[in-house]
């Protein structure tokens, strides 16, 4: 227990599910009423703004197919994230690993010389193995020489964008794209195929839905599983245990890294059919997918239905732009509310907190 002024805080073993879930309600709307603010101040009205969003997302076919377009990516992130953040690896580079999936997509579609229904599962194998190796290496990086996991990840974003512009306005610039900075269009063979009426590559939803139930099982029902857990829930333990954190590490990044690859693949390979600018690769969906594991709070599963609210806020930010003439990158505005009411409300997730009166002792329990 500790006091500070008029408060005392009681450490919580662990909080209930209840709370989790209660707590990061609150967070939403807590940003929710803090962006009402910021349409205010554009002179739009919120309430106006609020009906306008849910009418053209979930109040349309099509709506709801941009929701599903824009969860794609952010679950297969997420999820990737999600295994990371188990063992206490911060990995913040799911973008740079989207981004390499992406560029060994490309490569296999345009210069690989394979051809035929090989073409697609091949680009799906090489994206997994260059987002993978883009992770691994800051795996090495912590476990070899105790580089920060933050700062290496977040560093190799900028790498291996920096990587994708050279190749565009370089080696890989197509021919027939005079004036802009692309690769040719990839060949009909590189296409994935569409719910129809929609952006939506059903195989790439498929493998992130399959992926998440996958990654459920690995971490509730394998000995990799349990390694992991213990790694981020007590490293001495882990160390006692005779746990290799060499080992854990490169196989949660290797896994992280593999899905925001696959997520890449997507991308190219679905959306664009090309490569094309990192930020018109992605809209950031691999920094997105930080709160989206975050408000999953360790559970692949759960990754399904926050990816969902973040695709949903993705979609609404073409509405924001087209039908309020408000700037997209007001989704980034939103993303990091929710980010910062999430962090704030953990100290009442493993914190009970109380006001104390001299000599009467509790008053006014939070977070019970």
């Amino acid at each position: 227990m500790k006091r500070l002024g008029p408060f005392v805080f009681e450490r919580r073993l662990a909080p209930t599910r209840t709370a989790i879930l209660g707590y990061s309600l609150l967070a939403i709307l807590a940003a929710l009423v803090v962006m009402s603010f910021i349409f205010w101040a554009y002179g739009v009205s919120p309430i106006k703004a609020y009906t306008v969003i849910g009418r053209t997302t979930l109040g349309s076919r099509f709506g709801l197919m941009e929701i599903l377009r824009r969860t794609i990516p952010l679950l297969l992130c997420g999820v990737g994230l999600v295994i990371a953040f188990r063992a206490k690896f911060w990995n913040i580079g799911a973008e740079g690993q989207l981004l390499a999936g992406a560029v060994a997509a490309t490569w296999v579609a345009l210069f690989s010389g394979v051809s035929g229904p090989v073409k697609l599962p091949l680009m799906f194998v090489f994206g997994f193995a260059a987002g993978a190796l883009w992770g691994i290496i800051p795996a090495l990086l912590k476990v070899k020489l105790q580089v920060n996991d933050v700062i290496s990840t977040l560093m190799m974003n900028y790498i291996m964008a920096y990587f994708v512009k050279w190749l565009i306005y370089g080696p890989w610039r197509g021919p027939t794209m005079r004036g802009f900075a692309y690769t040719d269009l990839f060949p009909r063979d590189a296409w994935l195929p569409l719910i129809r009426y929609s952006k939506v590559h059903w195989p790439t939803l498929l493998v992130g839905l399959v992926a998440a139930m996958l990654v459920a099982l690995i971490l509730s029902r394998t000995r990799l599983g349990y390694e992991i857990r213990v790694v981020g829930d007590s490293p001495d333990a882990a160390h006692y245990a005779g746990i290799s954190f060499l080992g854990v590490s490169l196989w949660v990044m290797l896994l992280s890294g593999g899905l925001a690859g696959l997520a890449g693949v997507g991308e190219v390979a679905g959306i664009h059919h090309r490569l094309l600018e990192p930020d018109h690769v992605s809209l950031g969906y691999g920094y997105t997918a930080i709160i989206v594991a975050w408000l999953a709070r360790g559970s692949p599963l759960a990754a399904i239905i926050t990816s969902l609210l973040f695709g949903l806020i993705f979609a609404a930010g073409d509405e924001i732009k087209v039908t309020l003439q408000m700037p997209f990158q007001i989704t980034g505005v939103f993303n990091g509310l929710i980010l910062f009411f999430l962090i704030g409300v953990e100290v009442l997730l493993y914190w009970k907190v109380g006001l104390v009166r001299k000599g009467k002792g509790w008053v006014g329990k939070a977070g019970s």
